[in-house]
């Protein structure tokens, strides 16, 4: 076999530093540039380097030394307790999701997006990609919003304050605005020019904040008990002063702040609670990430992602508990809630504090800014919004994705606005909760998929820990804000229907696919065919397709006639697979499944190769569907010498003209664009063009669907039956169903109540009950003879009346007289000889003067002759007696389908 040796399937290895930054290399530079020339190995960091430094970093942001007091200040001691242990519980619960997808395979660039969009397809990935990307932009801005409260602080004129020289900045809500841009230039600048210098500094920065944070416990001891005073600007330029005391490691202070006492926030003026003060805390959860972005460069990902990833986990809680309870022991309640930068002022030395401040603060906005821009990035790669986002792919020539940057740099100027970091902190935590519920969605889909190829090295997670994990994200975000979580979803909705209708494709596999097989498995399995009954009846339909050309409007209307049943296009290819190199069918599909697409049918495709259109009839009769879905109608075209026409060159969709409309549409066809489709598919048959198939095999396979048990229906003149298109608003006002119960080869047969006459009275309901036909008429022709002056048709026609309302089926009947008709026929009983062409020329003529102007047909089909040299004389019949009457249908119905109880 040609494929026996193909190599695995791979994922390139992604060389991503902390939050999502990529190295910078020359797109010139490859691996196997120089034999001579040592290449180093992408993949060369341990477990502290490559993931605890980023996720501590990222964990620790501005939350660690400018509102630890304002957490326990408002909550209080116990209540900030339990918030650090909800907020732990949730990311702990989306740490073994994030561990078991991470160690499923490769992580490349973007992080959170990367992972959830090759996990559960192009449209949920996409939609969280480009949420995540937000809350990232909304955490940078915050994250330089605090830093310039951090730098005010220190720096920032206060006219009541004794302290002179240093404090020269102005203050107010434009100067913040003005401050935050200049941090934010900064950062952009680092971020066009040097990323990577940035990255390499991750681990000074994070010595620079552990010494900061040692000097404060340590500094918790040395520093002995004083007060000072603390002002702001409050309501209406009244300035406030507020006398708060240091007291160090008390008891009563501990007691003091034990409990919450939730009161005026004075940065943004607006009482706090319970889900405010929690928003704000957990932004020191959100970069828990930050490890798993590091898969491309860890020497053992599947190690290195889950330990480092956890260790940083207990690490930053440790630190956070044993911090609360300094500043609740040591701290009144007044300092915690009136000054954020209260850590500064109880130092031994405050500029190593304000040190800390500034590297973690400004470390966390460019963390968040170079992680931003690489999410933008690879949302622009993968082409998932066309082109609002396709200028964010640029890249220069080092690599660095400078246009996603500008595009990053510039939503976060717009967030700064908010003036205030708690003011955007309830947006950033439930962007990054809707984020994280998103990657547990995508591992419980993943787990309840039970995919061969989901074998994480991480165990430790279960589908309850992904449910778990989804249901405490949801609600906390509704806690946190009810609106900004209702509008993030509505948010994500719509991207997610966007994408859905966009219809990307992509080689990443689609979770949802496995999804469905995996209930539609357990379901089919359910569908048990002993238990079918006959009230619960409904068409499932295998049409037998020579060329789509000439069929495609059959195709159309059946896909009407299916009423929510199977519905199967089939098609055998002729040859012997002996005699070739591989089987011809396999690549086929492709092209069927478009056709059937560009038609917009619901039908499912089944090919076969067989030596004869008969035999792979019958091998699609008996395999096509699987346990209770398989097909039981067979639909047939009509065997005739008409000249059959090329719909592509009707419908505009099969046009070459559409080419310039539908390019960005043929990006995301598997393969097949409209010229292939058209080229695939032979041109119809000419007159003078041999047939395929001989009447005794066209014949011979409605005898065997008969044979076995299946409904058979013969399609004529379906290519003038116009309006079944995708695009068309025909709802059948102007349209009749015209349908004769009679079989119209046995004059002498008055039986309206066989099995067969049934069926074809339940496929003319059936169809009157479709889109495009359900407003139109049905007429139901009875055929009496009236000369013989017997009135038995007048107690038929009542009895037939009855039957219609006991079968509930709307339609008006029409008595049809036809002794004109029935004598041509033979006399009574000699049905061994043929019907004479009169016969079946007047049976045509009464057709023509009664349903030439019906938009559809049902006739009553005969049984096919038992000898094969009688197929020509049945097909002459049915060709006469249809003869020019426009879109018909002929049924022989073999299964009993109408039900007339409850």
């Amino acid at each position: 076999m040609s494929n026996e040796h193909t190599p695995l399937l791979t994922s390139a290895i992604c060389g991503l530093t902390s939050c999502g930054v990529a190295p910078e290399t020359s797109p010139e530079s490859s691996p196997s540039s120089s034999p001579s020339q040592p290449s180093s190995d992408p993949r060369r960091l341990n477990t502290f380097f490559g993931v605890m430094v980023p996720t501590i970093l990222s964990m620790f942001s501005i939350v660690l030394f400018l509102r630890t007091g304002f957490v326990v200040g408002h909550a209080g001691l116990l209540q900030g307790l339990l918030m650090v242990g909800v907020a732990y519980t949730i990311i702990s619960l989306t740490i073994l999701s994030i561990c078991a997808i991470s160690t499923n395979g490769a992580i490349q660039g973007g992080g959170a997006y990367y992972m959830i969009s090759r996990s559960l397809g192009p449209e949920f990935g996409g939609s969280i990609g480009l949420m995540f990307f937000l809350a990232k932009v909304c955490a940078c801005g915050e994250y330089v919003l605090g830093l310039v409260e951090a730098i005010l602080d220190v720096f920032g004129s206060d006219p009541d304050s004794p302290v002179s020289g240093v404090r020269v900045l102005p203050q107010g809500y434009w100067y913040t605005i003005l401050y935050s841009s200049v941090i934010l230039l900064l950062c952009l600048l680092v971020c066009l020019v040097g990323a990577h210098i940035y990255s390499r500094t991750a681990f000074v920065i994070l010595i620079v904040v552990t010494v900061s944070l040692l000097s404060v416990f340590i500094s918790s001891v040395a520093v002995k008990p004083f007060s000072f005073n603390i002002t702001h600007l409050g309501p209406g330029n009244l300035t406030r002063h507020f006398n708060v005391s240091y007291t160090g490691y008390s008891a009563k202070t501990l007691q003091d702040n034990l409990y919450s006492g939730y009161s005026l926030d004075y940065s943004t003026n607006s009482i706090m609670s319970f889900a405010t003060v929690f928003a704000v805390m957990f932004t020191s959860c959100t970069g828990i990430m930050a490890g798993a972005n590091m898969s491309g460069e860890l020497k053992t990902p599947s190690v290195s992602i889950p330990r480092g990833t956890i260790v940083a986990v207990v690490y930053t809680c440790t630190v956070y508990v044993l911090l609360f309870m300094l500043v609740a022991s040591t701290c009144d309640r007044t300092m915690l809630i009136q000054d954020y930068g209260f850590l500064q002022k109880i130092n031994l030395w405050s500029p190593l504090v304000t040190i800390g401040i500034y590297c973690a603060s400004l470390s966390a906005a460019m963390c968040a800014m170079i992680g931003a821009s690489r999410i933008l990035h690879a949302l622009a790669l993968d082409h998932l919004f066309g082109l609002p986002l396709a200028p964010a792919a640029v890249t220069s020539s080092s690599g660095n994705p400078w246009v996603a940057v500008l595009y990053t740099w510039a939503l976060a100027q717009s967030v700064v606005f908010a003036g205030q970091l708690n003011a955007v902190a309830s947006l950033v935590t439930v962007f990054y909760l809707l984020a994280f519920a998103a990657v547990d969605l995508a591992c419980l889909a993943l787990e309840w998929a039970s995919a061969p190829n989901f074998r994480p090295t991480f165990q430790y997670f279960s589908w309850h820990t992904c449910l778990l994990g989804i249901l405490s994200c949801l609600v906390m975000m509704f806690v946190i804000n009810p609106v900004y979580s209702s509008g993030s979803i509505v948010l994500l909705l719509i991207l997610l229907l966007f994408l859905h209708y966009r219809s990307p494709t992509s080689s990443w596999g689609y979770i949802s696919q496995a999804l469905i097989f995996h209930q539609v498995r357990k379901y089919l399995l359910m569908l048990d065919v002993r238990k079918d009954h006959v009230k619960f009846w409904r068409p499932q339909v295998l049409l037998m397709v020579a060329n789509p050309r000439s069929s495609c409007q059959l195709i159309l209307f059946v896909n009407q006639l299916k009423k929510g049943g199977l519905y199967v296009l089939g098609h055998v290819q002729l040859g012997d697979l002996d005699s070739l190199p591989s089987d011809p069918v396999q690549q086929q599909y492709n092209f069927w499944l478009s056709l059937v697409d560009k038609l917009g049918v619901k039908a499912f495709v089944d090919l076969t190769l067989s030596q004869s259109v008969r035999q792979g009839t019958q091998h699609l009769l008996r395999i096509t569907g699987l346990g209770g879905m398989k097909p039981n109608t067979l639909i047939l075209g009509f065997y005739d010498s008409c000249i059959p026409e090329d719909f592509f060159l009707q419908d505009s969709a099969f046009c070459t003209t559409s080419l310039g409309q539908s390019t960005e549409e043929e990006e995301y066809n598997f393969g097949v664009d409209l010229p292939s489709l058209q080229a695939h598919f032979p041109p119809v048959r000419h007159v003078e063009s041999p047939r395929w198939l001989s009447p005794e095999e066209y014949v011979g396979i409605i005898s065997d669907a008969l044979k076995m048990n299946k409904n058979v229906c013969l399609g004529r003149y379906f290519f003038q039956l116009e309006g079944e298109e995708k695009d068309s608003k025909v709802d059948g006002s102007n349209r009749t169903i015209d349908v004769w119960p009679l079989n119209l080869f046995q004059p002498d047969n008055c039986d309206y109540e066989d099995v067969c006459s049934l069926f074809l009275l339940q496929m003319a309901c059936v169809l009157n009950m479709s889109n495009r036909w359900r407003h139109a008429r049905m007429r139901i022709f009875l055929n009496v003879e009236t000369k013989s002056g017997s009135q038995g048709w007048v107690m038929n026609e009542e009895t037939f009346r009855e039957l219609l309302k006991k079968l509930r089926i709307r339609a008006s009947i029409k008595i049809v007289p036809w002794d004109s008709v029935v004598h041509h026929a033979l006399p009574r009983g000699e049905q061994n000889h043929p019907l004479s062409e009169d016969f079946l020329t007047a049976v045509n003529n009464l057709l023509l003067e009664h349903s030439s102007q019906a938009a559809v047909r049902f006739l009553y089909l005969p049984s096919p002759p038992a000898l094969p040299s009688q197929a020509q004389q049945y097909i002459t019949q049915l060709e006469t007696v249809t003869n020019s009457l426009g879109p018909t249908l002929l049924i022989h119905g073999v299964t009993p389908v109408t039900y007339t109880d409850l």
